[in-house]
């Protein structure tokens, strides 16, 4: 079952876990077009590279999790007034910063069997290492939980999420705006290899009139295939934002690797 908890290119998490003792290392790119900061005013195309992922499993149920990134570019093709534009120490056509970590952890609760699916639950914090003086980060501490659902049927496997977001509000610190957010996945097995992957994956702002900026609803689709060699796989997708404030279009590429690591006593 191990295999399922390797999500790459997917964002959708599966209530399977990776292992007791295990290690999953992850690596990848992907570049995203018409990317919209509203708290800081810029627009334009986001490479982001590398991005990484560290699942640590301490026992047969539950892992922990390290997701970020080191290098994030901007190649800006617009500013617009925002609320918090006018810290921005950006000049001239390009802006950088680190991508903002993302500690989590993960329990599976049921294992799947025959006649049901297998759940599980996640809870997660965003630390906010990119800065707002880049314009690409908000400087704000978020919190997830979320509820994880899998199963799988002859060759598909189905994953769904369903869960909270309490999102700070970057402009104001003593506010914060609530939203539910979603993921529904697929990946069909065409060889004991290579399978084709899908999903849908957001976020529902709660909040009635305008959200606080930053806090919006937001979603993706994603669309691409994965190849499994030993404990290697390498995977590659399509985006494609919901939204008028999501990126047009994009693509991710990328690797995983599981091995075991130590013993668990």
């Amino acid at each position: 079952m191990w295999a399922f908890a390797q999500q790459r290119p997917l964002v959708t998490e599966d209530p399977e876990t990776i292992g007791a003792g295990r290690i999953l290392l992850e690596g990848g790119v992907d570049y995203s077009r018409s990317v919209e900061y509203p708290v800081s005013g810029l627009e334009g195309h986001l490479l982001r590279v590398p991005l990484f992922g560290v699942s640590v499993g301490l026992s047969s149920i539950a892992e922990i999790q390290f997701d970020g990134g080191l290098y994030n570019r901007l190649a800006i093709t617009g500013r617009h007034p925002a609320p918090l534009s006018h810290l921005l120490t950006a000049s001239g056509t390009f802006i950088s910063s680190v991508e903002d970590l993302v500690v989590g952890t993960k329990i599976r609760i049921v294992s799947e069997k025959a006649s049901r699916p297998s759940f599980g639950v996640r809870f997660a914090t965003k630390l906010p290492n990119a800065s707002n003086e880049s314009g690409l980060g908000l400087d704000t501490t978020d919190f997830f939980a979320s509820l994880l659902v899998g199963k799988t049927v002859q060759s598909v496997r189905v994953v769904g999420n369903v869960g909270l977001g309490i999102l700070a509000d970057p402009t104001q610190g003593d506010r914060q705006n609530d939203v539910v957010t979603y993921g529904v996945s697929f990946a069909r097995a065409l060889t004991e290899a290579a399978e084709v992957v899908g999903e849908v994956n957001g976020r529902v702002s709660t909040r009635s009139g305008e959200p606080p900026p930053g806090t919006d609803t937001r979603g993706t689709v994603r669309f691409g295939g994965r190849y499994t060699i030993g404990g290697w796989r390498a995977d590659a997708a399509l985006l494609f934002g919901i939204t008028s404030r999501d990126p047009s279009v994009g693509v991710a590429a990328g690797f995983t690797y599981i091995f075991d690591a130590f013993q668990v006593p």
